[in-house]
């Protein structure tokens, strides 16, 4: 399936400053897997080693927050990515 998927701002030096790009698949793994193809390195900043969700990432499939990698994506879908601010 073909979403939208928006990317937070310290995130577009991988994706050549584009706030917004296409994703493909089923689920919020494959939709990550094709954007790792695309844009090598951008994965591993969102899930760490053992598939997880990093801490300081919020990933969100249309306005439900995902928890984990399994989250169905459909059609027309919105996947945002958000970054955890954080400062002294």
């Amino acid at each position: 399936m073909s979403c939208t998927v928006r990317i937070a701002s310290p995130l577009q030096s991988y994706t050549a400053g584009a706030a917004r790009v296409d994703g493909r698949g089923d689920t919020l793994a494959e939709v990550l897997g094709d954007l790792e193809q695309r844009f090598p390195g951008i994965r591993f900043r969102m899930i760490d080693e053992q598939g997880r969700i990093r801490p300081h990432m919020r990933l969100f499939v249309n306005t439900d927050e995902a928890r984990d990698l399994t989250a169905a994506v459909h059609g027309g879908d919105t996947v945002h990515v958000i970054c955890a601010l954080s400062g002294g």
